[in-house]
């Protein structure tokens, strides 16, 4: 006996092989044109087109687009605003001093002798002291809470550090001058001793003899820098733990699937996935670290000579020469003070393009290996 299954499935193919054959005959696509197409009310010469899809944004859309447009060009806005208005109040101080206002290091508006080398320089100073002690401190604890902690203290972790982000900066201030600076003192000590044969980490005086009596290292650029750095540790680890977390399940779990331990799984799936994080959080606490005021400003001892030696006594920055010499400044001293309030806004803005320049080109997860 024949099964009716064969029987219809071979009726099936038979089907299939005659309409095959029938569509690709010469003449079936003319003749339809000519007699299927008018009956049906259609043009023979026309062709069939690719249909286009037209979204019609909603209501809640379209505001939704016109507040993001709104915040962001009221941003731009605001910058250039500010950019414009430094500019002006600094056109006085710039046009007498020229270029020489980047080359001098002494600073009397009321001379016109003055210039932003010195105070440029321990800007740059304590925000790399600063970055080279926040960054691996925020990559460490972001890790820490976004692998390694369990359920309920990651919770604590995340509210703690979050906590810390909210202190005011005079708080930190306080802290690092009555307190910090006692202690850091002998690290410092020890550091010049043991590694002072590097040029900028030994402490001598003006003849070349080192020093290593406590009152040589208070006030120090190294000091000022670590307190900035506990100041921007808290933003960077958001940042970077907002990264890490994003980082994708079946890619970790694929990593440990293959074998890898915790620590291999986060060298070749969260930290290449975090890269943009990690980059944006580091950019992010160096612009803060470069405009930090009262904190730096409570620490330091104000000099203008370029002290290449951060653990000696002595810096300076353009912010706290901004707030120390604000109150006292005649009009023209007013307009100097704009001036490298302005070079500042500018190695700001640098900074952040260059950041989203780097943050852009690697695209966490991009470079993911796992």
């Amino acid at each position: 006996m024949t099964d009716p299954r064969d029987e219809g499935a071979e009726r099936d193919a038979t089907t299939e092989l005659l309409v095959e054959r029938v569509l690709t005959a010469p003449g079936l696509r003319d003749e339809l044109a000519t007699e299927v197409l008018p009956l049906a009310g259609g043009d023979p010469e026309a062709r069939p087109e690719p249909r286009t899809l037209r979204s019609r944004p909603s209501g809640p859309d379209r505001l939704f687009r016109l507040t993001g447009f709104a915040a962001g060009g009221t941003t731009v806005a605001i910058m250039l605003a500010v950019g414009v208005f430094l500019s002006f109040n600094a056109a006085d101080a710039i046009s007498v001093a020229g270029l020489s206002f980047f080359t001098t290091t002494e600073w009397s508006p009321e001379t016109q002798d003055f210039g932003i080398a010195a105070v440029l320089f321990g800007t740059v100073s304590i925000a790399i002291v600063a970055m080279c002690v926040a960054v691996p401190l925020a990559l460490g604890t972001a890790l820490l809470i976004s692998e390694v902690a369990p359920g309920r203290f990651k919770s604590f972790l995340i509210t703690l550090v979050d906590l810390m982000a909210a202190v005011p900066s005079v708080v930190f201030g306080l802290w690092g001058v009555f307190f910090l600076q006692e202690s850091v003192i002998p690290v410092s000590q020890w550091i010049s001793k043991y590694f002072g044969w590097i040029p900028v980490f030994a402490v001598t005086d003006a003849d070349g003899v080192r020093l290593t009596d406590a009152s040589a290292f208070t006030s120090s650029a190294f000091i000022a820098g670590i307190v900035v750095a506990l100041m921007v540790v808290p933003t960077q680890t958001s940042v970077m733990r907002e990264a890490f977390s994003q980082a994708p399940i079946g890619e970790r779990e694929g990593a440990l699937a293959l074998g890898s331990t915790r620590w291999g799984m986060i060298q070749t799936v969260v930290l290449p996935f975090g890269r943009g994080g990690i980059i944006g959080g580091t950019m992010l606490g160096l612009g803060r670290a470069l405009g930090e005021t009262i904190a730096v400003y409570m620490i330091i001892s104000p000099i203008f000579v370029i002290n290449w030696q951060v653990l000696k006594t002595g810096s300076n920055s353009v912010s706290a020469l901004i707030a120390l010499r604000y109150g006292e400044a005649s009009e023209f001293g007013l307009s100097a003070l704009m001036a490298a309030g302005l070079v500042l806004f500018f190695i700001t803005l640098v900074i952040n393009f260059v950041a989203s320049s780097i943050v852009a080109r690697s695209r966490s997860g991009a470079q993911s290996e796992a």
